[in-house]
């Protein structure tokens, strides 16, 4: 099966190449034929490695604002994981014209030439920032769409789009709506960014100090989208989905957690909030749970072993870990 990954070479995109080359829970999955799609300016070619040299995967250097290189590299592809994205808060308000560009007209583009290509499926990659600042806790998918910031505004418009695509009734979509991922590969959001603040004896800087988050592990998030991929279209078709824990982790526990585990002493300093910054966010992963049977493990299960390995390996980037999730009612231990 012909599988185009946009955003492929980045954090979350390189981990889901990872998971569909060594399938984890279902041994009837098809084998992939997986072109990657990124224009390199989150993502790296490293990240690729060893599947690269293997001849494991294609690599299409390009940029999903130029519709001609898309549909080009979409010829004969059955399913699409649109990852490709401007995919942070604060560099969207950094760079509202890049983030508009990709997150609205690139997912545009996307989809008129997954249309055009005869894509069967697409999985979009939203976020939680949709939800603005939710009106309760946990949020479900049917909470109010009220951004707080560009990029959850960006997404909005895409994931608006995306159901028009599914309405049109050529093709099936499906909408992930992503908490607050960590994992290995990643360098742009607070944990990776505090564990090596905390080596390097740096303050680690809390903005507003009320942040309740819900942090997931990263492969949770792609053994999610490769269940999806194949799940019948009865049960997954036009869905739009929260994958996150349902547990919400306090920021300040989180740093205190990061200067233990790195035996660091450096402070913590709370310094005024950012307005562009959603306080309080927790997901609803009944949904998930309900449609792909899968339960994330519990948040920041996975962080003693970000710390140890930025430890060793000198600040270089983190190693590659299996993906773990569970079927509910499977022991995970």
């Amino acid at each position: 099966m012909r599988v185009l990954i946009t955003g492929g070479a980045g954090f979350i995109g390189s981990h889901l190449v990872d998971r569909l080359l060594t399938p984890a829970s279902q041994p009837q999955e098809p084998l992939y034929e997986i072109l990657v799609f990124d224009n390199l300016r989150h993502g790296s070619m490293a990240h690729l490695e060893p599947h690269l040299s293997a001849g494991r995967i294609r690599f299409i250097e390009g940029d999903i604002r130029d519709e001609a290189g898309l549909s080009a590299a979409l010829a004969g592809v059955e399913i699409v994981f649109h990852l490709a994205a401007q995919a942070n808060v604060i560099g969207s308000e950094a760079d509202p014209d890049y983030a508009f560009t990709t997150n609205v007209v690139g997912v545009y583009n996307v989809l008129k030439a997954a249309e055009a290509a005869g894509v069967r499926r697409l999985l979009f990659s939203s976020s939680r920032e949709v939800y603005g600042e939710p009106e309760t806790l946990p949020v479900r998918e049917d909470a109010r769409l009220a951004p707080k910031n560009a990029y959850g505004a960006s997404k909005v418009a895409g994931e608006m789009y995306v159901q028009v695509a599914q309405a049109r009734g050529n093709m099936e979509t499906v909408i992930f709506r992503l908490a607050n991922v960590y994992g290995p590969r990643d360098s742009e959001r607070v944990i990776p960014l505090w564990l090596r603040r905390a080596r390097r004896g740096e303050e680690l800087l809390l903005y507003g100090g009320e942040q309740l988050i819900d942090f997931v592990w990263v492969a949770d998030v792609t053994e999610a989208f490769a269940q999806a991929a194949l799940a019948d279209r009865q049960t997954i078709a036009g869905e739009r989905i929260n994958i996150g824990t349902g547990i919400g982790t306090p920021l300040a526990e989180v740093a205190a957690r990061v200067l233990t585990l790195t035996a660091s002493r450096s402070e913590m300093r709370v310094i005024p909030a950012r307005g562009a910054e959603v306080r309080r966010f927790v997901a609803d992963p009944g949904k998930l749970q309900r449609l792909l049977n899968l339960e994330p493990e519990p948040p920041l299960a996975h962080l003693p072993e970000m710390a140890a390995a930025l430890a060793g390996d000198q600040g270089e980037p983190f190693p590659t870990t299996n993906p773990t999730i569970m079927p509910i009612g499977k022991n995970s231990s």
